[in-house]
């Protein structure tokens, strides 16, 4: 095994988010990212409809599952399959391809493109995702909707978040004390879609 592997094991294991994801019957530590920006900013009520971009495995959708109940409803769309969770509806395919119909208050985008381990050309693929599901959150979203989106700081970050600004009304940037303090993965959480050109 690589020391680089060996690495991310012994820190994977150690990791206490990993251990409570696991208690609390979460598929992945990321579930505490969406817990943790959602107590703060409040994205997830009742009866609202999510769509999950890039779901796989299903902590966030899990997240919005619960948090919507009665009467909401989340759909998840990723290129891998997933195993079901209750209260989602799953798409297997790429999001740029979404079969929905109507309105959502919420769309959320965690996803990640396969890595290279070629930076630039890694952060561009990154940076092009962000901005296609930036783009479908203008068409989906509700005039008061919301859309978080991982992003990574890098040469292209200042870009993406200009970007950001002259689609939404409003962009912040959180950083949930459950995403690693040596990532440089990010969230924008920007609301109010402004109208397609």
């Amino acid at each position: 095994m690589a020391k680089s592997s060996k690495r991310w094991l012994q820190r994977h294991v150690s990791d206490p988010y990993v251990r409570k994801a696991q208690e609390k019957g979460y598929r992945s530590r990321a579930a505490f990212k969406l817990l943790e920006i959602d107590a703060k900013e409040k994205l997830l009520r009742p009866g609202i409809t999510v769509i999950d971009l890039g779901a796989a495995p299903g902590g966030w959708s899990q997240v919005a599952a619960q948090k919507v109940r009665p009467g909401g409803r989340v759909v998840a769309i990723d290129v891998l399959d997933m195993p079901p969770v209750p209260g989602v509806e799953f798409q297997k395919g790429d999001f740029r391809g979404l079969a929905f119909e109507g309105l959502a208050d919420l769309v959320l985008c965690d996803v990640s493109p396969n890595i290279s381990g070629i930076r630039d050309a890694d952060q561009a693929r990154a940076a092009e995702m962000v901005m296609d599901a930036a783009t479908l959150a203008r068409k989906k979203l509700t005039p008061a909707g919301a859309f978080l989106v991982k992003v990574f700081h890098g040469g292209r970050f200042p870009t993406l978040l200009d970007d950001m600004k002259r689609s939404f009304r409003t962009v912040q940037v959180c950083k949930p004390g459950a995403s690693r303090s040596e990532s440089r993965e990010t969230y924008l959480l920007a609301r109010g879609p402004k109208a397609m050109d």
